[in-house]
């Protein structure tokens, strides 16, 4: 099992340098297709406001931006994909309707990365993050400055569905550590459960893993970070916790204090 298909969305703005090398740092690593999907804005937002039938000439002004600012956004993010010196980059730029092209390419790959700006509910490509993430149920990896593959990983276990997803889905990552920890704080969670089963599950898969028990209740989140810092964590693997109603995604409290953090890359799966 590996990965063969590395996601990275972007808006076509020089800010998507770092995520597009932080993307590539992951291909690279499996070898996978970097697929960078420019999403520019979508016209057809714009259509409920213009009236049925009509189309003044402040309308035809705002399309005819939004056509160059996408042509524009194609542009950059073709001249920074070509930058990255990686052969198996591929760019798409999506055409309206952008969520259903964005929503379809997430499918047919394996993981999709973001940049904190979006995890964080900022920027033009959060709403994409928050509905990925719930609405499509996608893996995603939160990419941070100097994220790497092969070093330590970290992965937050209280035996829950999520959880679970989220070990299962990262296993290619796993398997190329240097070292992973499951951690999991039996205080500050409902469910009993026991971390020896888990590096069970991963010995079985060629994964060599050690358990740290969190004392303390109540803040898991500040707990598995504290315990990320302690071991140098490079990677957190954790399930993300939220429900989607009306279009947005409401985080719970972990996973929020996760997303917020300044901590290490995250991988995520709800």
């Amino acid at each position: 099992m590996s990965w063969a298909r590395i996601m990275a969305p972007v808006a076509g703005a020089q800010g998507d340098k770092g995520l597009l090398a932080s993307a590539a740092v992951l291909a690279k690593a499996f070898d996978a297709e970097l697929a960078c999907i420019h999403a520019p804005a979508d016209m057809a937002d714009l259509m409920p406001w213009m009236g049925e039938g009509f189309m003044g000439g402040v309308q035809v002004t705002a399309l005819e931006s939004l056509k160059e600012a996408a042509v524009e956004g194609a542009r950059a993010v073709g001249a920074m994909a070509a930058e990255l010196g990686y052969a198996r980059t591929r760019v798409l730029t999506l055409e309206s309707p952008v969520w259903a092209g964005l929503a379809m390419e997430g499918r047919l790959s394996d993981v999709i990365v973001f940049d904190d700006a979006a995890a964080r509910g900022k920027g033009p490509l959060a709403e994409a993050f928050q509905q990925l993430v719930a609405d499509e149920q996608r893996p995603v990896v939160v990419a941070r400055p100097g994220l790497k593959v092969g070093g330590v990983a970290l992965v937050a276990w209280d035996g829950g569905k999520e959880a679970s997803r989220a070990v299962r889905t990262a296993l290619p990552l796993l398997q190329k550590a240097s070292s992973v920890v499951v951690a999991g704080a039996p205080g500050a969670s409902s469910r009993n459960f026991d971390l020896s089963r888990l590096t069970e599950f991963l010995g079985a898969r060629g994964v060599k893993a050690t358990t740290r028990t969190l004392d303390g209740s109540g803040d898991a989140a500040g707990l598995l970070l504290n315990a990320a810092r302690d071991v140098g964590a490079d990677f957190v693997v954790a399930g993300a916790f939220g429900h989607p109603r009306l279009q947005e995604f409401i985080f719970g409290g972990t996973t929020r204090s996760l997303l917020n953090s300044e901590g290490p890359s995250l991988f995520l799966s709800h």
